[in-house]
């Protein structure tokens, strides 16, 4: 089960409170005030572990605390300051307040690392209040708190190509065909109700990874259907496959409703490269003409049987190809900004 998004309640550890004592030696009566500092808490971590695909573990356990620190001894002796803790999410998940809603940061790469909740500061003991006018002080700071907030993790799938289209378009066929992935389909609207990932393997050892995504009905950026909840997950894509079945009674204006809700719900996803798939092929006698589409922002429009195989390793090999350019565009966008 993909678990896309939680809410985690994480704290920091507090601090341990600062010692107020007095050095007791012998022949040394009045040895001086020698209360140690408390030890610091711990502070709550989210790192990108590349092993996990899902936040399933955030729904079950939704507190996540650091242990507090060491209180300060006499001697001076500073209080053990506590362990951070590190909880590993999928990499490109956004973490944001779930009280404010603010952006606290986003996990892309494997390893990647975010401050959630600082653990509080140790408390002074009083050797710090001492000076020349004040020899005594029995002064001393408790530790402070640390940092209590709750967080909403939102799992963004990083995929090469995400397929779009509405139900029964085809796309969990086309990713079982060309990939290990083992989508549930069936031949009635909205068979898939969570998005699918899998790599995608050709010659010479060069893979990609396409995500399926639930069908796009229109009114999805507004919240209609399945598909608002789950257009989060093309925002990360490299590129974009609209697959439009040949046997659709209007495949341009299929085409158009999915640009108006890419459109819709974020213009930034509205620009990523895309490619029109016409799916279904075999429905069709070999003569028929494929259907006169309107597509001038289109890298290209390709047609395929993934029942019978008909296109299928051309559009692999084109769509590799599609994706290896997008990488170089993100390469060079990537220099001009620095």
């Amino acid at each position: 089960m993909l678990i896309d998004r939680a809410v985690v309640r994480v704290v920091g550890g507090t601090g341990g409170s600062g010692a107020s004592s007095f050095a007791r030696f012998k022949y040394k009566p009045k040895g001086g005030p020698d209360g140690g500092d408390g030890g610091h808490g711990g502070s709550v971590y989210v790192r990108a572990d590349p092993n996990l695909a899902t936040l399933l573990d955030y729904r079950y356990r939704t507190l996540w605390q650091a242990d507090r620190g060491e209180h300060g001894q006499g001697k001076t002796k500073t209080g053990a300051s506590s362990n951070d803790i590190y909880l590993p999410i999928p990499p490109g998940t956004v973490v944001r307040d779930a009280a404010t809603g603010d952006l606290v940061g986003e996990l892309l790469e494997a390893g990647d690392t975010l401050l959630v909740a600082r653990g509080g500061r140790g408390g002074r003991g009083n050797a710090r209040f001492a000076t020349s006018t004040h020899q005594a002080p029995r002064e001393w700071e408790p530790g402070e708190e640390g940092q209590d907030r709750q967080i909403e993790l939102i799992l963004k799938l990083i995929a090469d190509v995400g397929l779009v289209g509405e139900p029964n378009a085809g796309k969990s066929t086309l990713l079982s065909v060309v990939s290990a992935a083992h989508p549930k389909i069936a031949d009635y609207p909205f068979t898939t109700l969570e998005p699918n990932l899998g790599v995608v393997s050709l010659s010479g050892h060069r893979t990609f990874v396409m995500a399926d995504i639930p069908g796009i009905i229109e009114g999805a950026h507004a919240g209609k259907g399945l598909g608002f909840r789950f257009l989060q997950h093309v925002e990360r894509t490299r590129v974009l496959a609209f697959l439009l079945p040949v046997d659709a009674e209007d495949p341009q204006a299929t085409y158009d409703r999915l640009r108006n809700e890419i459109q819709q719900y974020s213009s930034t996803l509205a620009e990523k490269q895309h490619v029109v798939v016409l799916t279904k092929q075999d429905l069709q006698p070999p003569d028929h003409p494929l259907p006169q589409l309107r597509a001038p922002e289109a890298s290209g429009v390709r047609a395929i049987s993934s029942a019978s195989g008909q296109g299928v390793e051309e559009l692999k090999e084109y769509l590799w190809k599609f994706v290896e350019e997008a990488k170089v565009t993100e390469a060079t966008e990537a220099v001009e900004d620095l």
